[in-house]
């Protein structure tokens, strides 16, 4: 079969990956200082970050809509056997919901909720892409992946909340009160929704270190591929800490790197990073 992979921005895998595998992205928009952007083409992390630090209100984001979907499908729909299209959880955006409308046009486009972000949104794609490669069909991969997206495990630690506060996912005086406490929250993606799991304290290093090992110590219910360590820019030293916590706590056969996109990190901010991965199946 010759399948087309097709996912939104928001799957933050690396220009490696994508042109590996020939997927296509479809941007979202991103609106700051009156001005329409789109994410990875001609806005990226680091403007969002020196806008902000500027004094500028953080940027809002916006789904793809149906015309914009409808006409990227139709540029593969008559070429291929079939169209697989993954989206960012529909619970964080309205994307899903104009993919799923756009497909409706089309006999052999299908539209799957990754029902996670980032590169746990990106581990749903490369398993797209491994399926195809078996020689599954449209309908069969856009199946499998419902139910393999369940089993993706996505998390990040914040250093600071500032973007959170800015754009009102947390109080003033939560936001003290972590920074007094030096508290470092764990952001967890829990059937497609975001929800605050442990609050680590201390220097953050020493706060990855214990995410990290909370998350993957004594595990043998992993599927030990590939991990993603991703993050919005944090120091070498921090990196480092990271890479070194997951190799010294499981053997994951490949452990890959890959930078936030515009997403995450105009709600997160900097100082985010997270280790994303897949259980074995039940």
């Amino acid at each position: 079969m010759n399948i087309k992979l097709i996912s939104d921005s928001t799957c933050d895998l690396s220009e490696a990956l994508l042109s590996r595998y020939d997927i296509t992205l479809v941007p979202l928009a991103v609106a700051m200082d009156g001005r329409d952007y789109h994410d990875g083409v001609d806005i990226h992390p680091s403007d969002i970050y020196a806008h902000v630090a500027a004094g500028g209100a953080l940027p809002v984001t916006a789904a793809v809509n149906a015309a914009q979907y409808a006409e990227v499908f139709a540029r593969y729909a008559a070429t291929y056997d079939a169209v697989v299209h993954i989206n960012i959880s529909a619970e964080f955006s309205s994307c899903h919901q104009n993919a799923v409308a756009a497909s409706k046009e089309f006999s052999n486009v299908y539209a799957v909720d990754s029902r996670n972000l980032s590169t746990g949104h990106g581990l749903v794609v490369l398993e797209a892409a491994r399926l195809a490669e078996e020689g599954l069909g449209g309908a069969e991969i856009a199946a499998a992946l419902e139910v393999f997206a369940l089993r993706v495990d996505a998390s990040f630690i914040l250093d600071q909340l500032q973007y959170l506060k800015k754009g009102g996912r947390c109080s003033s005086v939560a936001a003290l009160g972590a920074n007094l406490l030096k508290l470092k929250p764990c952001i967890e993606v829990r059937q497609g929704k975001m929800a605050v799991g442990k609050k680590y304290r201390g220097a953050f290093d020493h706060c990855l270190e214990q995410y990290i090992t909370d998350r993957l110590e004594g595990r043998d219910d992993l599927q030990l591929e590939r991990i993603f360590v991703t993050h919005s820019g944090v120091s070498d030293h921090t990196l480092q800490t990271a890479l070194d916590t997951v190799r010294r706590l499981q053997p994951f056969r490949e452990v890959t790197v890959t930078t936030a996109g515009c997403t995450i990190s105009s709600h997160c901010g900097p100082g985010t990073i997270g280790v994303l991965y897949v259980h074995k199946p039940r």
